[in-house]
């Protein structure tokens, strides 16, 4: 490993001390201005995610974790999506197979419930 990865991995643990930093600020300083307009808390939070996120990125993990998300949009691409024919089809089947498992539930329910009380009675 050379020098230079060395140094970036030994800021690595500083740079995610600084994140957790800017995290906990946003959270208390949501919490303390409570009081304030929503909005400008909002933008605040914004900015101090976007800051969190760029110093993260800026991390060995925080790189592996983004080149991650590229990969999982890639497969997101490939995958072949259902009409909304296929989609309305196999919704009605889940719902006629849930119907009849109700009444069929529901009739085994009343049988069990008319022999208890045929035997309790």
């Amino acid at each position: 490993m050379s020098a230079k990865a060395e140094d970036a991995s030994r800021l690595d643990g500083l740079k995610w001390s600084i994140v957790a930093v800017l995290i906990a600020v946003g959270v208390g300083g949501n919490t303390y201005f409570s009081g304030e307009s929503l909005l400008y808390r909002v933008i605040a939070l914004l900015v101090l995610a976007s800051v969190a996120a760029l110093i993260a990125y800026r991390t060995e993990k925080g790189a592996a974790f983004f080149e991650l998300l590229k990969g999982a949009r890639t497969e997101i691409r490939k995958v072949v999506w259902p009409t909304r024919q296929e989609s309305t089809q196999t919704t009605l089947i889940v719902v006629a197979f849930v119907v009849v498992a109700a009444l069929i539930l529901w009739g085994l329910d009343t049988l069990l419930g008319w022999l208890a009380s045929m035997v309790i009675g």
